[in-house]
Order: C-alpha cells, then structure tokens, then sequence
C-alpha cells in the first residue's frame, strides 16, 4: 500500500511539473490546491494542524504531503473517498476530529469528520492526516 502511495506521489509530481511548465507557457494558471488540515481530541482538548499545499514545496511541513497530495488525487478531491491506510485498530473510544477547509482544483473545500479514535482516523484517511 505504501508502496504505490509512493509510486503514486512520484507520479503527481512528475504530472504537476509538467502541468506547470505547459500552464506557465500557455500563461493559463493552475488551479488552487491548498488545505488546512487539524486533528483534535475530544472537546477540543487538544489540537494540531498544518497547510498542505500541492504539489509540496521543499519547505512543506506535512510529513507526508507527497502521498497526501497523492491520495487526495485519487479520491478526486472528495475526501470522504479517500483510499486510507487498512488496518487492525483497538475499539477504545476516544473521539478525534479532522476538518480540511481550503480549495482544491478550484473547488472550496469545508469537510469535517469524527472518529472513534485516531487508529480509526489512520484508515480511513492514510497519510492525508499523519503529522
């Protein structure tokens, strides 16, 4: 899974190079690809959050943008279809969080979504939310 992730995330960035050599020709802009992402905890007793932007710049500060980024493509941009990370999770309940709030491919973007607990975030989001 990881793997093509990766090969997927590689792939993205060799697309988007490309699609910003041909639309700074062309002087056609791309389309906006920014999120704000936060995880909290239940009540709001804790929070984080970060900006993924894409393609990832080398100063990024999401762990793992080139396979958020990725992700989010292959979900079309619609975030209750992500491909997430398939594993075995314990059914404690402790509730997490997760918004995303920006635009992506133009579109504005307000998705927010709790879980039992951040196990259970991890499968159903993959890395989009691993910082």
């Amino acid at each position: 899974m990881r793997l093509r992730a990766a090969l997927a995330a590689a792939a993205l960035l060799t697309l988007t190079a490309a699609g910003s050599a041909a639309a700074a020709r062309s002087g056609a802009p791309l389309p906006e690809r920014r999120l704000f992402l936060t995880v909290s905890g239940s009540a709001n007793t804790w929070i984080r959050g970060v900006e993924l932007i894409c393609p990832p710049a080398p100063d990024t500060r999401h762990p793992e943008a080139a396979a958020a980024c990725a992700a989010i493509d292959e979900a079309a941009g619609d975030l209750d279809d992500l491909p997430g990370d398939p594993h075995l999770c314990t059914k404690v309940y402790d509730p997490v969080t997760a918004t995303a709030t920006g635009r992506w491919d133009g579109r504005p973007v307000a998705w927010r979504k709790t879980f039992p607990n951040a196990c259970e975030l991890g499968v159903a989001t993959g890395p989009v939310f691993r910082f």
